[in-house]
């Protein structure tokens, strides 16, 4: 794939992910890093468990990115918390 695809899959699947998981954090940058580094998780686990990776633009490579980048936000929320807007009160 290249870099436009790669920025594809990266917003797409971000904006799933941030759905997903219902992270409130905005800006174009952040959701397709989120995407990006998801795509690079899902795609390392789906080669670890011995099936194809992430090689082209396809709805797959969409769902398998989206799913790594949910577990990205998860790790990062449950690293650092939910944020200042959530859960806190003064």
């Amino acid at each position: 794939m290249g870099i436009l695809s790669w920025i594809v899959v990266g917003l797409l699947a971000g904006l799933l992910a941030r759905w997903i998981v219902g992270d409130d954090r905005s800006g174009c940058l952040y959701t397709v890093s989120v995407g990006v580094v998801g795509a690079l998780i899902g795609g390392a686990l789906m080669h670890a468990s011995g099936k194809k990776g992430i090689n082209e633009f396809d709805l797959r490579a969409i769902l398998v990115a989206a799913a790594g980048a949910v577990l990205l936000l998860l790790l990062l929320q449950a690293i650092g918390g939910r944020g200042h807007a959530r859960g806190r009160r003064h």
